[in-house]
């Protein structure tokens, strides 16, 4: 397991699945270790998937201040990695609370980003979030689900501030397009992939200023990909159109049936979809 030093000495470890031009691949969750990316439904077959172990999580160690989990200061462990990989530019993918990291690291290093693929991904980098009426618009579209009425009433419970672990559980459903056995073993792994402690620090106060990050995302030179998911509720997909438009050569994909992890939904379409934005 290769492992580098991030800038304040923390060991951060990575994972390598495939080979070819490396894609540098940041996890959501937030704080979930790398391994639910799995092999992003084939595209190692196309590309060296090289996933990085956010502080914390998975393989890589715990710093010493736990206030280094912010979002903002995770900047300098991305590009330590860059830098440990000898890549003068990258091509970055970023998936879901990832995508605020990423942002953040091509608002501060534009110059190192060759392609930005932000999946199913936040914003709050750039002012952007993703609503309660967001979710509930999405939630809507699950009713014919044989699910849909113990996993909405839970769902409820999470939208009050109250919903327990079994909350969570039940309402797992609403993230997969199809909730069949490989999204139920997806879902089962989260809470031993996640550090919840550092998830609740990653977006604390402080860790976004959007009108400068909108201000530097505005001239980035970079093709950028904002792919979601048809039944996916962060990002819908017409806010998801929105955030594309914030960029200056950006395109937008919509995988139709996708939830919030589309390359479990459909592989073939999430992995054809993604090579052929990156050019393999």
């Amino acid at each position: 397991m290769p492992t580098f030093i991030a800038p304040d000495g923390t060991e951060l470890a990575y994972h390598v699945v495939g080979e070819g031009e490396p894609l540098l691949c940041l996890p959501g969750g937030p704080m979930r270790a790398s391994a639910y990316l799995g092999d992003l439904g084939g595209l190692s077959g196309q590309r060296r998937l090289v996933m990085l172990d956010l502080r914390g999580t998975g393989d890589s160690g715990i710093p010493a201040d736990s206030a280094t989990y912010r979002c903002d200061r995770q900047v300098g462990d991305v590009e330590a990695f860059r830098d440990h990989l000898g890549l003068d530019r990258v091509d970055l993918f970023a998936h879901s609370a990832a995508g605020d990291l990423a942002l953040l690291y091509a608002a501060r290093h534009p110059e190192r980003i060759r392609t930005l693929a932000l999946i199913t991904a936040r914003a709050r980098t750039l002012g952007v979030d993703f609503t309660e009426e967001h979710r509930r618009e999405a939630a809507a579209l699950r009713a014919g689900e044989p699910w849909f009425g113990a996993a909405h009433e839970a769902y409820e419970a999470v939208w009050a501030g109250s919903a327990t672990d079994d909350d969570w559980d039940v309402a797992a459903p609403f993230f997969y397009g199809r909730w069949d056995a490989a999204a139920q073993a997806h879902a089962a792994a989260d809470v031993e992939q996640s550090n919840f402690e550092a998830a609740d620090v990653y977006a604390s106060s402080g860790a976004f200023d959007p009108a400068a990050a909108r201000a530097a995302i505005a001239a980035l030179d970079a093709r950028v990909l904002v792919l979601a998911g048809e039944k996916d509720g962060g990002p819908l997909p017409r806010v998801a159109a929105g955030i594309a438009e914030l960029f200056p050569k950006a395109e937008v994909t919509v995988q139709p049936g996708a939830g919030h992890f589309p390359w479990l939904d459909d592989p073939d379409r999430f992995r054809r979809t993604v090579a052929t934005f990156l050019g393999d």
